[in-house]
């Protein structure tokens, strides 16, 4: 038994080595991407106990994806390589997510990730942690690994507690908007962005409207942005993000997912859960990658028990994490 465990695609990522169109990029550095293992990542970096599972090709990619994560102390274990398909790769450009000049060049169709499906993932091993982790991107990748996602979302007898980020890409051929509904609704507690929820579902109106289309998980968390986010355990509770200098914004959502989590596993309040998230996700803002090294929780506990007011003062930067001092003067003006 882990605390965590999420099952999903990683891949391959190209980061370029200058901005500018994929077109005139002349060189991309190697990284690793993917949702549910950036979770995994995270959590493994700050305490817990975190594996990931999903299939990979045979192949040099497949080698450099499963070393990397093992690499951030991640249980591999269940991982399974695929004789006749290739890992997924990606090339993005740098700099400019978010606007109409980013671009995102996805090679994943018919990758080894694709055919999950009941039938070739080790549901034991996916079955025990405390917590299963998914997300909204298995399911719009094939219509087995969307069965996959189904099978692990039913009710019954063991099963973890399920933890569902919707992670809404509606670039993803098989995206599908009911689909997605209906995993939320099975989820002991779920993550969506006001922004996925209007895109996916077309609800408008903020937390309250989207508690109301999902009103099934026993948690449900609603991400606002720079803003901050609402989680309902009960009733609503909202916690501001503290103003964080982002270096890149790749990587926040995964981050602040594992960030709630992990306060979870311990049985933080609310109050406690969100900051968590909010600091997990600064984490990732102020370093250029995915994936970051969280603080250490000593130093997040202390920052998360901050009072309404010098919480409301905390400013992150580049190398915040890193920090040694009392919260007060190393974070607030």
């Amino acid at each position: 038994m882990v605390d965590v465990v999420t099952l999903g695609e990683s891949m391959v990522t190209f980061l370029p080595s200058r901005p500018g169109r994929l077109a005139d990029v002349p060189s991309f550095d190697r990284a690793i991407g993917g949702a549910e293992s950036n979770v995994a990542c995270a959590l493994a970096a700050f305490g817990h106990t975190a594996r990931w599972v999903g299939r990979v090709g045979a192949d040099g990619f497949g080698d450099h994806l499963v070393e990397r994560i093992a690499g951030h102390g991640v249980d591999v274990s269940a991982v399974r390589r695929d004789t006749r398909r290739p890992t997924g790769v990606y090339f993005r450009t740098a700099g400019d997510r978010g606007t109409g000049a980013h671009e995102v060049a996805y090679y994943r169709e018919g990758s080894a990730a694709s055919a999950m499906s009941t039938g070739n993932v080790n549901l034991a091993a996916v079955r025990a942690g405390r917590v299963l982790h998914l997300s909204g991107i298995t399911a719009a990748l094939s219509a087995d690994c969307l069965a996959l996602m189904r099978a692990l979302t039913a009710p019954g007898p063991g099963r973890p507690l399920l933890s569902f980020d919707l992670n809404h890409r509606p670039g993803l051929a098989g995206t599908d908007p009911a689909a997605l509904l209906e995993l939320a609704r099975g989820a002991d507690l779920a993550f969506v962005g006001e922004d996925e929820a209007e895109q996916a579902w077309g609800v408008t109106g903020g937390p309250a409207a989207i508690r109301e289309a999902l009103p099934e998980p026993a948690v449900l968390v609603v991400k606002q942005g720079a803003g901050g986010a609402t989680a309902f355990d009960g009733g609503p509770a909202f916690e501001r993000a503290p103003h964080t200098s982002v270096v890149a914004p790749t990587g926040a959502g995964d981050a602040f997912a594992a960030g709630f989590l992990s306060a979870t596993l311990r049985g933080l309040p609310v109050r406690d859960r969100l900051r968590h998230g909010h600091l997990m996700a600064a984490a990732a803002l102020t370093t250029p990658g995915d994936l970051a090294t969280p603080p250490a929780r000593g130093h997040a506990d202390r920052l998360a028990a901050l009072d309404d007011d010098a919480w409301g003062r905390l400013r992150l930067g580049p190398g915040w994490t890193q920090a040694d001092r009392a919260p007060e003067e190393a974070n607030t003006p």
